[in-house]
C-alpha cells in the first residue's frame, strides 16, 4: 500500500494527494470524487480499497481519515451532468475539481483514470488497493456518496435507494420498471431497462 508513495517521497514529494471516485456505475444519483493528502508518519490502520471493507469500517475509517488529513476535497457531480457529459467526463471534472481544491498537493496519484492536472500524477490500475492516499480517498468518496443516497431514499423511498444505493440490482431494476423513472436516475444509464 505505500510503495507508490515511498517512491514519490524518496524523490522528494511531501504532499501527495490520492484521488478515486465512488458511483460510475450506478443507475441513479451523483458520483463522487474524493482526493486526499494523508500524513505518511502517522498512519490509519485498516486502510484498503472502500470495496473490501464492511460499511461500518469505512464510516469508522472516514471518520479517522478526516480528523488525520492533511488535506482533503469532495466534488459531487449530479446525474443531470452525467446525461449531459457522460460517465467519464463527468469523473474527470470532479477529479479535477478536487485537484484543483487541493493547495500543498505537489504530486497526485489517480485511481485508474488520466486526467490532465497542473501538478505531476500517475494512473495507477486498481490504485485503491495498490495506494494508502488512494484508498483513502476511495473511502471518503464511497461514504459520502453512500450518505447522499440513504438521503435520498427519503425523497424516493419507492426505490429502496437506502439499500442498493442506485446500483443497478434486480431488485432495483424492478422497481424502476414498476414506478418508472425518478427526478436522480441517470437517463441514458435506465434507457435498456424502461422507456424514457
Amino acid at each position: 500500500m505505500f510503495d507508490y508513495e515511498r517512491e514519490l517521497t524518496g524523490k522528494g514529494y511531501k504532499f501527495i494527494a490520492g484521488v478515486d471516485e465512488a458511483g460510475r456505475g450506478p443507475l441513479a444519483g451523483p458520483v463522487v470524487v474524493a482526493a486526499v493528502i494523508m500524513p505518511l508518519n502517522d498512519v490509519i490502520d485498516g486502510v484498503n480499497d472502500s470495496k473490501k471493507l464492511t460499511a461500518k469500517k469505512r464510516d469508522d475509517l472516514y471518520e479517522k481519515i478526516l480528523t488525520k488529513a492533511v488535506e482533503y476535497k469532495v466534488a459531487v457531480i449530479s446525474h443531470k451532468t452525467i446525461d449531459e457529459i457522460n460517465i467519464l467526463n463527468a469523473t474527470k471534472q470532479g477529479m479535477l475539481q478536487c485537484i484543483n481544491g487541493l493547495s500543498k498537493k505537489d504530486y497526485v496519484l489517480i485511481d485508474a483514470v488520466k486526467t490532465d492536472c497542473d501538478v505531476p500524477s500517475l494512473s495507477i490500475i486498481h490504485g485503491d488497493a495498490l495506494s494508502y492516499n488512494i484508498a483513502a480517498a476511495s473511502i471518503i468518496a464511497k461514504v459520502t456518496r453512500d450518505r447522499l443516497m440513504c438521503e435520498l431514499d427519503k425523497q424516493y423511498p419507492q426505490y429502496n435507494f437506502s439499500k442498493h444505493k442506485g446500483y443497478g440490482t434486480a431488485e432495483h431494476i424492478r422497481l424502476l420498471k414498476q414506478y418508472g423513472p425518478c427526478e436522480i436516475h441517470r437517463r441514458s444509464f435506465i434507457k435498456n431497462f424502461v422507456e424514457i
